[in-house]
């Protein structure tokens, strides 16, 4: 699992019942990693983050064991967390809640980000990469070689 990596953008289209198609490319390796069960929950940053469940176990671990000094945090990420399978139709849905949360309209992206995705609202994610590509470099990347 650990050599696993989900990456690049799918541009995609919610239905009028809040469903999202797995992009093909994705399908089968979901599958066959976490029998098609995804855990869906909040990011910091307005988007909402999708696990395959194996990899969102690790995660929920870590964030149980945060201090108490973390509650409002353990809240964000496990309060809101939602258990989902993708569906005969390679479908997963996407709770009202959840999209309510992540401002998701009908076009959203659905992004790889190594061992989960990231799913935004097609406009909010311009708008981010916009900001991030226009602000300073940080510290971290000035001595990265590309």
């Amino acid at each position: 699992m650990s050599e696993l990596v989900f990456q690049g953008p799918s541009s995609l289209a919610l239905d009028a019942k809040g469903r999202l198609s797995v992009p093909a490319r994705h399908r089968e390796v979901l599958q066959v990693l976490c029998e098609g069960r995804l855990t869906i929950t909040k990011h910091p940053d307005g988007c909402l983050m999708v696990f395959p469940r194996p990899t969102w176990e690790v995660f929920r671990d870590k964030v149980a064991a945060l201090p108490m000094s973390a509650v409002g945090w353990k809240r964000v990420f496990l309060g809101n967390a939602m258990d989902v399978e993708i569906d005969s139709a390679s479908r997963v849905l996407i709770s009202p809640e959840l999209r309510k949360s992540a401002g998701l309209k009908s076009d959203v992206m659905l992004i790889g980000m190594g061992s989960h995705f990231e799913l935004w609202d097609a406009e909010a994610h311009a708008a981010q990469e916009a900001e991030t590509m226009a602000g300073p470099m940080p510290d971290s990347l000035k001595d990265f070689s590309f």
